[in-house]
């Protein structure tokens, strides 16, 4: 049904001639996979927006997550670390570009370090509130089974936290991808980005329509990575039908 009123509407030019047909923006991109752009076909800028996607967002797990761990478990390391994140919290990804350009050049490190900026911030607190919103008497019945604050960590903490964890991953990919998009319109030579920047240059509406596609669907099979290695990670993890 959408791509038949997509189909409608552009063949109807109601947004005037800026919007092509489903099937104008396939046949773009079925040429893209032939036709090189800046040395590389389709399947190349999508592993270039993909590859750093996935190493801002490694990245930025392997250190936001034992932070909120370490902030929600340990009072004097909250106490530090928590007022400076507060700080830095609300700024939006995108705001870091012109500083990140100026520290890292265009090259990859600047988008990278884009993207860890983004993807920091929802793992860390995720982290830091599903430890924090742990029931208290799941603790309590580890203490009267006679076990010690190793056992509450790894028996009640670490697997009441996950959940939440992996609930941050979700947001967290998703936000990577925002940045590697916004970071790939201003500064790049390759990737999703870049293609959308470069069919706006040219006019071409399917080249940009096509890019946007693309990254939805990029973004979904990683999302779905991420979901499948909850229900690896969290096997006890109960899923709520809706009413």
């Amino acid at each position: 049904a959408f791509l038949l009123i997509w189909d409608w509407v552009a063949k109807a030019q109601i947004l005037g001639k800026s919007l092509d047909t489903p099937y104008e923006v396939m046949k773009e991109l079925a040429r893209l996979m032939t036709v090189k752009l800046a040395g590389k076909n389709l399947l190349g800028h999508i592993w270039d927006s993909t590859r750093r996607v996935f190493i801002g967002f490694a990245i930025a797990s392997v250190f936001a997550i034992p932070i909120g761990l370490l902030m929600a478990l340990n009072r004097y390391v909250n106490s530090i670390v928590k007022p400076v994140f507060d700080i830095f919290k609300p700024m939006p990804p995108i705001a870091w570009i012109s500083i990140a350009i100026l520290w890292f050049g265009i090259d990859e490190g600047s988008k990278i370090f884009i993207i860890i900026i983004g993807a920091f911030v929802p793992c860390l607190l995720n982290a830091y509130n599903g430890v924090r919103l742990i029931d208290p008497e799941l603790y309590d019945v580890v203490r009267m089974l006679g076990g010690n604050r190793r056992d509450e960590i790894i028996q009640v903490c670490f697997p009441a936290a996950f959940p939440a964890i992996f609930a941050g991953l979700q947001i967290s990919i998703s936000i990577a991808w925002t940045c590697v998009l916004a970071a790939e319109l201003v500064s790049s030579r390759s990737g999703l980005g870049w293609i959308i920047i470069q069919g706006m240059r040219l006019t071409r509406p399917a080249l940009v329509i096509g890019g946007m596609v693309l990254i939805a669907i990029v973004a979904w099979l990683t999302t779905l990575l991420v979901s499948g290695l909850e229900k690896f990670v969290c096997p006890w993890k109960r899923e709520i039908e809706a009413v």
